[in-house]
């Protein structure tokens, strides 16, 4: 069986609160992703899901601490000295941003920060770097674009400015992109288009996308396996039809509930809630982190963490951590 294209295990991501504290953004997370295939990792904000982003890429604040493995085409990208991590950072590992307009330069054109990529990965003049730029502008779908590459980011729309930025993030023809939340200040007509582009980008180049997100429609577009996370944990992994079929932890039963679904008059359903608060950064919890937040919380959930484990009669693969998931579904919508 070949190994799969990117390999976590055991990742920890702890940050230092002062008088020998510490806080745990993540918490032993663990999960691969196979070539060509669609990971989505949800859940709310400060789950821990943007931090982990930042962890493959190795991009985190210096003051942070990180833990585990993480294998990517051979190679443990935690023990890689910065040196070498540069040459799988954006040419064979590559991000895009949640906000296009903090992650361009206001003062260089388009085409100028596109050229700038492309050079820094491949051995390229100014004017082949120029006309390779000019192609994935019209790869992304970018109207006109010779002309558009002399334009700078304020004259582009979000939409666009999010293009120009996954044309970036494309100039070396990753094999493994992380798109953290690619469509979050953009309309709904707009957020489709990216989509849209995102998945055909991704068949046509063979790449791996790891499709970071709090929104379950977009996951249910897209996406092939759906890991879902909360306080720092995985807590379920499953296909994404056997999440959307038969959501087994109580915190994605919840976020099922809390979609928006379509109806008039009397068949309007009131969007579920979920109550209370997100642990605090630094709080411990004895048992599950969730438990305070959930009805059916009992004694060992409030004293015992559970175990991320697999489910008799779930779906090949299932994993979720909570001591009552082998429970009756409960009603999500």
């Amino acid at each position: 069986m070949s190994q799969p294209l990117l390999q976590v295990d055991h990742l920890s991501i702890q940050f230092p609160l002062g008088r020998d504290r510490v806080f745990s953004a993540v918490d032993d997370l663990s999960f691969s992703v196979d070539a060509g295939r669609t990971l989505a990792i949800v859940g709310e904000s400060g789950c821990g899901k943007s931090i982990t982003a930042l962890a493959l890429m190795r991009l985190l604040p210096d003051n942070a601490w990180l833990g585990g493995d993480v294998h990517f085409e051979g190679q443990n990208l935690a023990r890689l000295s910065e040196r070498a991590m540069r040459r799988v950072r954006g040419n064979h590992l590559s991000i895009i941003f949640q906000d296009p307009m903090a992650a361009l330069n206001p003062v260089l054109t388009i085409g100028d920060q596109i050229v700038e990529a492309v050079r820094a990965h491949e051995p390229l003049g100014r004017e082949a770097a120029k006309r390779r730029a000019v192609e994935l502008l019209d790869l992304v779908r970018i109207p006109e674009p010779r002309q558009r590459f002399d334009e700078y980011p304020h004259r582009f729309s979000g939409g666009m400015r999010q293009r120009a930025a996954i044309a970036m993030a494309l100039a070396s023809s990753p094999s493994l992109l992380i798109a953290d939340e690619p469509t979050t200040a953009l309309d709904v007509t707009i957020q489709s288009q990216i989509l849209s582009l995102l998945h055909r980008l991704q068949r046509e180049l063979g790449m791996a996308l790891i499709l970071i997100t709090h929104d379950l429609g977009v996951v249910a577009e897209i996406a092939d396996e759906v890991l879902v996370m909360y306080a720092g944990r995985k807590v379920e992994h499953q296909d994404v039809h056997g999440l959307f079929d038969a959501p087994r932890h109580p915190y994605t039963q919840r976020l099922m509930g809390a979609r928006p679904r379509p109806g008039t008059g009397s068949a309007r359903v009131r969007l579920q809630e979920i109550p209370g608060m997100v642990p605090a950064a630094g709080e411990h919890v004895a048992g599950c982190a969730f438990a305070s937040r959930c009805d059916l919380a009992n004694a060992v959930c409030r004293s015992e963490p559970p175990v991320l484990r697999h489910l008799g009669g779930a779906p090949d693969g299932a994993r979720v951590a909570c001591h009552r998931a082998d429970e009756p579904l409960t009603e999500t919508a």
